[in-house]
């Protein structure tokens, strides 16, 4: 299957936001292939944003936002998670970031469940640390390019109906816009 090109993360944020709702992220781990269908993610800008990592400056944490669109930003969080967003930005803008934060399950469940040491299905990736968890993704997915056919990557998946928008989730500023999108499969 293809991979999303480089073309469709250079939008606006949040419309890539929106847009990437549907479609299925692949993760190889030597032969073994998990997949899920995107069903929450959420839209961090820049100079408007004070909850994104890009508000204030370039750091070594948030470098790849300001980079090329389609690269992974995975950054680690609370001491203890990974999170995984896709960098997409207008061209007219310095940064931005889209995080994933839920799909729903389709190949690899086993492993999911053993890489998170969980058996049950419920809440098994709907969230964004356990997704990552779920995924094996890590420090060494950062920066990796998703428009690429490589161990990790995004491509078609479903088609979008009814998208649900809400606030976006464990954030303190910026706290009115709803950048918060979810599909129900």
């Amino acid at each position: 299957m293809n991979t999303l090109p480089r073309k469709f993360y250079q939008n606006d944020t949040v419309s890539v936001a929106k847009r990437l709702l549907g479609k299925k992220i692949i993760r190889r781990i030597g032969r073994i292939e998990i997949s899920g269908i995107i069903t929450e993610t959420e839209a961090y800008t820049h100079k408007d944003d004070p909850a994104s990592h890009a508000y204030r400056k370039i750091t070594e944490r948030n470098k790849v936002m300001f980079g090329d669109v389609g690269m992974a930003y995975v950054y680690f969080t609370y001491g203890m998670y990974y999170c995984f967003n896709v960098v997409a930005k207008s061209p007219k803008v310095a940064a931005g970031a889209v995080l994933i934060r839920a799909i729903e399950p389709e190949k690899g469940i086993k492993k999911m469940q053993k890489n998170r040491k969980k058996n049950e299905l419920k809440n098994l990736v709907n969230g964004p640390a356990k997704l990552t968890q779920a995924l094996g993704i890590t420090k060494e997915h950062y920066g990796l390019d998703l428009t690429k056919n490589s161990k990790l990557y995004i491509t078609e998946g479903i088609k979008v109906n009814n998208i649900i928008s809400s606030p976006r989730i464990g954030i303190k500023e910026a706290t009115d816009r709803l950048w918060n999108f979810k599909i129900i499969i």
